[in-house]
């Protein structure tokens, strides 16, 4: 919800046309202990969770920037998605975490039809706010990188090996089909 919702708000500005999705069963923050997260379906609006935790403790979730992460999101999308309920069609698709990369691989096995390509590619971004920052950037300069690419299927391994390189993060690819 941090990483992902960073670089989606980035990239919009950008004029990139973006979605961002969780991949997991519900959508868990952090709470007032490490064992104790707020967990939440996917669907409920950033409104009602902002006021959940805002009635929760207002001091720790503005202290630790969940309210401010939170602030941003609603202003992006009325609520959090998930990766595997969606049937939108989609050209590439980044994660930002090697599990998170494997589950939306996974997702593309299970499905019936397998004609459709789609680059997946992992940059990992560590999961706090100056991480996801950085991460936006450097997810905006890859994004614009492809873009520019006049035949991306044949050009992605040289582009994705160009960009590693230069950023010093281990990038992850595969095609898939759905």
């Amino acid at each position: 919800m941090n990483r992902s919702m960073e670089a989606h708000n980035f990239l919009s500005k950008k004029g990139y046309n973006v979605q961002s999705f969780g991949t997991g069963d519900k959508v868990k923050l952090p709470g007032a202990a490490p064992d104790r997260p707020n967990v939440y379906d996917f669907g409920t609006p950033y409104d009602d969770i902002y006021q959940d935790l805002l009635q929760k403790d207002k001091e720790l979730y503005t202290r630790n920037g969940l309210l401010h992460m939170l602030d941003r999101n609603r202003r992006i999308k009325p609520h959090p998605e998930r990766f595997q309920s969606s049937d939108e069609q989609f050209n590439l698709i980044i994660t930002c975490e090697e599990r998170v990369y494997d589950q939306v691989i996974e997702s593309f096995e299970g499905r019936d039809s397998h004609t459709t390509p789609v680059h997946i590619v992992n940059l990992e971004i560590q999961d706090n706010h100056e991480e996801a920052t950085i991460g936006a950037f450097l997810m905006c300069e890859l994004v614009s990188m492809m873009a520019n690419s006049d035949d991306l299927d044949n050009d992605i391994d040289e582009l994705l090996q160009d960009f590693e390189a230069k950023c010093q993060r281990p990038v992850l690819h595969c095609l898939s089909f759905y």
